[in-house]
């Protein structure tokens, strides 16, 4: 099944291993603060409205890091960039114990941001880049399920310190625990590298002395690109933060669960998406990025709605949490690599992490929405509602884009013009 790992260089993989762990810290970060919803209410007296607010703060926060990251990025390198986003981001989820108000936790949940958004779109493109054509789907795909590895970190940690420590000092060692992905830079700075089709693009445009800048991607012959991959990103991104954010909450508030029974739950959902992760991943190389995407975002529809809206038992919301992680969460796996084929080096990072932070943005807002949608219909049904126009927009945005499965990047690597004629799927 991994045979393709083998036939990766040393390179490839140190690179893949890399991006993995940054992935799963940077998921373990931001999935810890789902987990402390409950308590901060509990704690602090403040509405769901207002918890909200704090997770859509940082998501959007995360959009404008991530952008302005996919920005330097083009232009001082993609592993730098990783390093910065990695360091900052963990240094003020720590910071975030320590916060003794509503509004000092809101000002370091948005510092977080920046971090967090710009680390997954330095390792975005990074791997796409290193990674050879005929695997990238795979490659990117599995390193994308580190997500459900640091989303099921965030689980447990937070379970047995909510559970053994008392709740106004429980939360705050769940923040501090946030600070351990500052350790993975020592391995990146040791054993990556910066992508050959990245040095060769950066020298052409030095040569030619024409700078693209970072509105390119609002020209004429990107912008359909720009605005497509942008309502892709949304739809998924606004439908799976409706889930994950509030799914902790939905469980203890409207099924009575205690915090050890949602975190369980919660276990079970991650697992789900590991698996989701890794059929995305192989799925995308073997039957498109397009197919992938309308399948994942019709098996997500279906969940959504029966998770949600249809009243079951308790031991049936714990099998319908597996493909309820399987579908909404695993549809992220193809993602970056089908965003790494749709731009043109010279602005991939750019472009790529334009498209994928407007809609983390916009898909931030959805967070609160469904805090003000809980106060006129139950909790469960606000996320379903939210989930099921999430997909609906995927699915359409997904019709009118291209298939790019194949495509050679080093093709991109010597175009310094993004505004050329798009690229071909490779040949073979």
């Amino acid at each position: 099944m991994f045979h393709w790992y083998q036939e990766l260089s040393t390179g490839e993989k140190r690179t893949f291993w890399g991006c993995f762990g940054g992935w799963a810290m940077d998921a373990m970060d931001v999935q810890l603060f789902s987990f402390l919803i409950p308590v901060l209410i509990a704690t602090w007296g403040i509405s769901a409205t207002d918890a909200g607010s704090l997770a859509t703060a940082a998501l959007i926060s995360s959009a404008v890091g991530g952008w302005i990251c996919g920005i330097l990025c083009d232009r001082y390198g993609r592993v730098r960039i990783m390093q910065i986003t990695i360091l900052w981001y963990a240094f003020f989820t720590f910071l975030s114990g320590f916060a003794q108000s509503y509004e000092q936790l809101l000002v370091l949940r948005i510092l977080q941001g920046l971090g967090f958004g710009g680390e997954w779109a330095a390792g975005a493109v990074l791997m796409g880049e290193i990674i050879r054509p005929q695997h990238r789907g795979k490659a990117v795909g599995c390193v994308q399920s580190a997500y459900a590895v640091g989303w099921a970190a965030a689980a447990i940690i937070s379970t047995i310190l909510l559970t053994l420590l008392p709740a106004e000092y429980g939360w705050r060692a769940v923040f501090w625990i946030g600070v351990l992905p500052a350790g993975l830079i020592v391995y990146i700075r040791r054993y990556i590298k910066e992508p050959e089709v990245f040095e060769e693009t950066r020298k052409a445009i030095r040569d030619s002395g024409e700078d693209t800048g970072p509105l390119a991607i609002f020209r004429p012959a990107i912008l359909k690109t720009t605005i497509l991959t942008s309502l892709l990103a949304l739809g998924i991104q606004g439908a799976s933060y409706s889930i994950t954010t509030w799914l902790p909450t939905f469980l203890k508030t409207e099924r009575g669960f205690s915090t050890a029974s949602a975190g369980s739950y919660v276990f079970v959902v991650t697992f789900g998406a590991f698996l989701g992760y890794i059929a995305s991943a192989y799925l995308s190389d073997a039957i498109g990025r397009r197919r992938n995407f309308l399948l994942f975002s019709l098996g997500s529809l279906l969940v959504v709605a029966l998770y949600t809206y249809v009243p079951v038992g308790d031991v049936t919301m714990l099998l319908l949490g597996i493909p309820l992680g399987f579908f909404s969460v695993g549809i992220y796996s193809a993602l970056g690599p089908y965003f790494t084929e749709l731009f043109p080096t010279a602005v991939r990072a750019s472009g790529q992490s334009f498209a994928y932070n407007f809609g983390r943005s916009l898909g931030a807002l959805v967070v609160t929405l469904v805090g003000v949608l809980a106060q006129l219909m139950p909790l469960g049904h606000a996320i379903g509602l939210v989930g099921l126009a999430g997909y609906f927009v995927a699915a359409i945005a997904t019709m009118l884009l291209p298939e790019t499965r194949g495509i050679d990047l080093h093709m991109a690597g010597k175009r310094t013009d993004p505004v050329a004629a798009p690229l071909s799927p490779a040949v073979g």
